[in-house]
């Protein structure tokens, strides 16, 4: 996976995936060529070669791409829509995901993807955060981001979700729960209308619930990590984009093992978020592809 901070105005990416069969390399090369498109990179993956799942993501250049994406999208749509029945998404490269931050009281993530935001390794921007506490709004004034603050009980969830979602909607391309420590409803995740990532720790399902590093302590584990996920209707059992994880030994404290936690937990929810905002991920269901 390349990085690249310089994206032309021209550069556009065209995402295909569907059932594989002969011919969609050659017809997505036909759309593109027959617009004067000039593919600078494309990857690929097959489930099978027979009766699989196909996969593909490309990346163009084509001159005056704002005014030439209309024309693009209807061939995409006859060629590669009706005539193969694939799924495709046209994107724009150079227009950077706008994105939401949740948090709670943790700061690590939420910090992280801000820091990188402003030093311009993430391509996006950052409308809004929304916490339900209001420890984190002096270190967020700092990135010149607004900070709303949203307190949740259970007896105001509905309401709290409410305004979250006036927020939201509309405003965004994508919500990142950098360690918000309150459920998504289910009402939530079906009118927000954009995806949502959320990050954990690696221990899920065996310690579930409050002091899992505690609980990883005391049973010995000697491997920490995070995993970054897609938000679905099923608790933590969403799409997986990114995991990893760091050796520890039997006499690091809960706290180095929280530090290193920590730490894990920063560098999987940035590159998921980086892969995200590149379109490099495609989901099908309960997977993904990352390219």
């Amino acid at each position: 996976m390349s990085k690249r901070s310089d994206i032309a105005a021209d550069e556009g990416r065209l995402l295909v995936q569907g059932p594989d069969r002969p011919g969609i390399v050659a017809t997505v090369s036909a759309v593109l060529r027959d617009v004067g498109a000039n593919i600078v990179a494309l990857d690929q993956h097959s489930t099978d070669p027979e009766g699989g799942r196909f996969y593909q993501r490309t990346v163009f250049h084509l001159p005056h791409l704002s005014s030439m994406a209309a024309q693009l999208e209807s061939r995409c749509a006859e060629r590669i829509g009706a005539d193969l029945g694939m799924e495709w998404q046209l994107v724009e490269s150079h227009r950077p995901k706008r994105v939401a931050l949740l948090a709670s009281k943790g700061d690590h993530c939420l910090l992280d993807l801000l820091w990188r935001q402003r030093r311009g390794e993430l391509p996006m921007t950052v409308p809004m955060v929304i916490s339900n506490h209001a420890d984190l709004a002096e270190d967020v004034r700092q990135f010149a981001v607004p900070y709303f603050h949203i307190p949740v009980t259970a007896d105001t969830k509905g309401d709290a979700e409410a305004r979250q979602l006036e927020l939201l909607r509309g405003n965004v391309d994508l919500v990142v729960l950098a360690r918000y420590m309150q459920i998504l409803s289910p009402a939530f995740l079906r009118q927000v209308g954009v995806p949502v990532i959320n990050i954990h720790h690696s221990f899920l399902p065996a310690f579930i619930g409050a002091a899992p590093y505690e609980r990883a302590k005391e049973r010995g584990v000697k491997l920490v990590g995070a995993t970054a996920h897609y938000v679905t209707e099923d608790l933590d059992m969403g799409p997986i984009i990114e995991q990893d994880v760091v050796r520890v030994a039997h006499d690091d404290s809960v706290s180095e093992l929280r530090r290193l936690g920590a730490d894990v937990e920063r560098q999987v929810l940035s590159r998921a978020v980086l892969w995200h905002c590149e379109d490099r991920i495609m989901r099908h269901g309960s997977t993904t592809v990352v390219f």
